[in-house]
């Protein structure tokens, strides 16, 4: 059982700036769901951040739903929570890799992500992983999100004079001889 095994925890990151974390949970088994929540939350408060909550309908809404939020609103990151139990269908593996899929494809795209998302065999699997007093998945993927916060904030400012950066407003036009510009 996974419970006896010792890991790494890294130490929770300080910051100068408050985080605001946007919590995306699907509650289809709603007491997992909710301890889920409670450890994510209080891993965000424990690091000074606030958070706001919203619910979709399963786990594959819920990368949906980060992605219309990171163009909407203005959270630094994001924690994504439900559970997916195996059943008698492939319908456990095609929501399983393709919420997956999706999460790590926005976090190839910049946003700070936890997956909190529980993929398991039975829901007792599913309930200790989500017991705060346990193994605290929720808070495990809060904390994940914090970490690449502080990451993306550390890097966010400093630039290796790579790449194409337009001066202000001004655009240069390409092939432009006489140096004009266009706003």
């Amino acid at each position: 059982m996974a419970t006896a095994e010792q890991h790494h925890v890294l130490a929770r990151p300080e910051f100068d700036e408050p985080v605001k974390i946007l919590i995306v949970v699907a509650p289809y088994y709603k007491d997992i769901a909710d301890n889920l929540v409670a450890g994510a939350q209080a891993e965000i408060e424990a690091a000074g951040g606030t958070w706001e909550l919203v619910e979709m309908p399963g786990a594959l809404e819920v990368p949906s739903a980060i992605g219309i939020a990171d163009r909407r609103s203005n959270f630094d990151g994001y924690v994504a929570l439900g559970c997916v139990i195996r059943g008698e269908t492939t319908h456990y593996e095609t929501v399983c890799n393709d919420s997956s899929r999706a999460l790590q494809l926005l976090g190839l795209q910049g946003l700070c992500v936890g997956n909190g998302i529980l993929t398991v065999e039975t829901r007792v699997q599913a309930e200790v992983r989500a017991d705060v007093l346990g193994q605290n998945k929720g808070g495990g993927a809060a904390a994940a999100a914090l970490h690449l916060v502080a990451l993306a904030r550390k890097w966010g400012s400093q630039s290796k004079g790579i790449g194409f950066k337009p001066a202000g407003q001004d655009i240069q036009i390409a092939g432009s001889n006489d140096g004009s510009k266009t706003a």
